[in-house]
């Protein structure tokens, strides 16, 4: 049997040959992830995000064993969960930390449930470069649920938003994320938002201010020309029209809020597939993808076929304030200095 066809029989050994290979962008593993594209489009992808100690690791391995267990009693047990865990790069050796894996070990042994971690690599937003590639495998791999678990979340970390179709966003109180989220415009992304370690002091304080924040920011609020609301806010209003984004509490180590934080998931796939919003944001992770790839495939090609040189002495003449980072850009592309 090929490796794509291992992989679609369900070979876990196989499965994660292949992420391996997708995430090194080895030639082999990236022509069999374009053969399993076609069985791709059948996971519900949920993106969970918040700054670093709100306890996302936690909340991720309840919320898995949780819906796992809900599957077993409602006769269920063939719900498949997959967790794309993306954490720092390590300084040394550009690999994954590792540290949620290490906290996920309640769900080591189910077989319906698998955990890559992946190194972020320095990248923008939280996501590895191969995250979207590492999902369409888990995705044709017959995965219903993947949970993709981001590196924090800040100012330049909505890509998620663009790769799940729900994006849960955790907070915790004490931390000042009801501030750092309107800052950083974390709540025009958040479908569900939850405030996780519910039982220290300051809990009902934070959730008070999302709810107030949320409330004001609903889209009668805003002028239609408000030059303070991002693309991201107005493209996930058009699509989410209807959707209340609701604010739950939850203290993870007890399992408690799991239960209504897994309905609101479920409530908002049901809402996403009912209203065509699902079409919509589909259409939308796949316009994002093209054209970032796009990017990353043109900019590669340019650069190979640039001569020898040509482009660290470019780099020279911009440290020596001689031309701008833009003039620089275009003397490449056109082929002469400004």
């Amino acid at each position: 049997m090929s490796l794509v066809e291992r992989v679609l029989a369900g070979d876990r050994l196989a499965l994660a040959r292949l992420l391996s290979q997708i995430e090194n962008e080895e030639t082999m593993g990236l022509d069999d992830l374009a053969a399993l594209y076609p069985h791709t489009g059948g996971a519900h992808l949920v993106g969970m995000t918040g700054a670093p100690g709100t306890g996302k690791s936690t909340l991720v391995n309840k919320l898995v064993l949780r819906m796992r267990q809900a599957g077993d009693k409602d006769g269920e047990s063939s719900i498949r969960i997959a967790v794309v865990a993306v954490d720092p790069s390590s300084p040394f050796t550009g690999g994954a930390i590792l540290g949620d894996r290490i906290r996920m070990r309640d769900l080591a042994g189910d077989p319906c449930v698998f955990i890559r971690s992946m190194a972020s690599r320095g990248a923008l937003g939280g996501l590895a470069r191969a995250t979207t590639g590492v999902v369409q495998a888990l995705d044709a791999a017959g995965f219903n649920v993947i949970m993709i678990e981001t590196v924090g979340a800040g100012q330049a970390e909505v890509d998620i938003a663009r790769t799940a179709h729900t994006t849960v966003v955790i907070t915790a109180p004490g931390m000042g994320d009801e501030v750092q989220a309107i800052k950083a415009g974390i709540l025009e992304i958040a479908d569900i938002l939850v405030v996780n370690k519910a039982d220290i002091p300051g809990a009902d304080n934070t959730l008070r201010a999302l709810r107030a924040t949320l409330e004001m920011a609903k889209p009668e609020s805003y002028s239609p020309n408000d030059p303070h609301r991002s693309d991201l806010s107005i493209e996930r209003e058009e699509e989410s029209s209807g959707w209340e984004t609701p604010v739950i509490a939850t203290i993870a180590t007890e399992g408690e809020g799991v239960a209504e934080l897994i309905l609101a998931i479920e409530n908002h796939r049901t809402h996403l597939q009912g209203s065509g919003e699902w079409a919509i944001r589909e259409r939308g992770r796949i316009r994002s993808e093209l054209e970032g790839l796009l990017r990353e495939t043109l900019a590669t090609r340019f650069l190979q076929r640039q001569p020898d040189g040509r482009f660290e002495e470019v780099l020279e003449k911009v440290l020596a304030r001689s031309l701008s980072p833009r003039q620089a850009v275009l003397s490449m592309v056109e082929g002469e200095d400004e």
